[in-house]
């Protein structure tokens, strides 16, 4: 499908700004925990990833969320996003990404954006031991977006059989427009936030591999072009940053997607550069519906009461497909 003619979504009054759209639901919003049920499943290379599930309903529909960049299983997004799909009668399974749930990963390389091999060994091993999983839709946030639409779009019609579509919020879809934007200074409490979780993450794996990892300079990394390049890149296979921007974005994959597939992206999201809207793509597939509300703000979309919009939307076009 082209571009939706127009979003749903309306700001409450005094919220459209989209730095205030980012930061009140980190600051402020609180949902409590729906996925207890923690399960830690081994991947094909020897790690292992966690998984928290809500299987109340034990239905023949399963949710499969992914949360974005440093966040976790946790996060209120996702927690608020598992919680409208268990009211709208569907289990939910949250991943954490590698190193991500609380405990370091057992390999020296790292989760990225574009490790999309994690969520299919989670589709996987969702669809084996819960044979009852007839449908699955999956939900992104940000680099968990990214990861979402790039599977979706690399394996094509080879995509799990039991998958009905997807919905992705706030991706960054081109990688490096994006690291663009977040390096200006407008955005730099963003960057020092992530900065300083990622130099932890390093600190604590340099302590496992002292000899796979240099902590050298680690302090006086400031950008993603910086800490991709000396860290995410080599430890992941890729040449450079820019070589792990080009292969990781999902913008080239979106021609392959084959299932129906919800891409919302605020225009005054902070994070995100104009590369990061991408028109021409949804033009020319039918299976991607691409939706710009005018505000948002990076995963926010918030709104009065305990359902978030984006809970809604999500629920909502996920619905038509089950």
């Amino acid at each position: 499908m082209p571009l939706l003619a127009s979003s749903t979504y309306k700001p409450p009054w005094g919220l459209a700004n989209g730095h205030l759209q980012t930061i009140l639901p980190v600051l402020f919003r609180r949902v409590p925990p729906i996925t207890l049920e923690r399960e830690l499943i081994a991947t094909p290379d020897g790690d292992f990833l966690d998984l928290d599930w809500n299987r109340d309903h034990r239905s023949e529909s399963l949710v499969i969320i992914t949360h974005g960049l440093e966040g976790n299983s946790a996060n209120a997004s996702v927690q608020g996003m598992a919680s409208a799909f268990h009211r709208a009668g569907l289990d939910s399974l949250a991943w954490n990404l590698r190193g991500c749930s609380g405990e370091m990963n057992r390999l020296l390389r790292t989760y990225h954006s574009g490790a999309w091999e994690d969520l299919q060994c989670v589709i996987e091993h969702a669809a084996a031991s819960h044979g009852s999983y007839q449908n699955i839709v999956l939900v992104g946030f940000s680099i968990g977006g990214n990861l979402t639409l790039k599977y979706l779009g690399d394996r094509g019609p080879a995509i799990h059989p039991s998958i009905k579509g997807a919905v992705a919020f706030s991706v960054p879809c081109d990688l490096a427009s994006s690291a663009r934007v977040l390096e200006s200074r407008i955005n730099s409490i963003y960057m020092n936030h992530f900065m300083q979780d990622l130099r932890r993450k390093i600190r604590e794996k340099a302590a496992t591999f002292p000899e796979g990892i240099s902590m050298e300079g680690l302090d006086q990394i400031r950008t993603f072009r910086e800490f991709d390049g000396t860290y995410t890149a080599p430890l992941n296979g890729f040449l450079s940053a820019e070589d792990y921007w080009a292969r990781a974005s999902s913008k080239p994959s979106l021609a392959g997607i084959t299932v129906p597939t919800l891409l919302v992206n605020a225009l005054n999201d902070p994070f995100i550069g104009p590369e990061c809207f991408p028109r021409e793509e949804a033009d020319s597939n039918p299976h991607l519906y691409l939706e710009l509300p005018e505000s948002g703000g990076h995963l926010g979309f918030i709104t009065h009461g305990e359902e978030y919009w984006s809970e809604s939307r999500a629920v909502e076009f996920c619905g038509r497909l089950l």
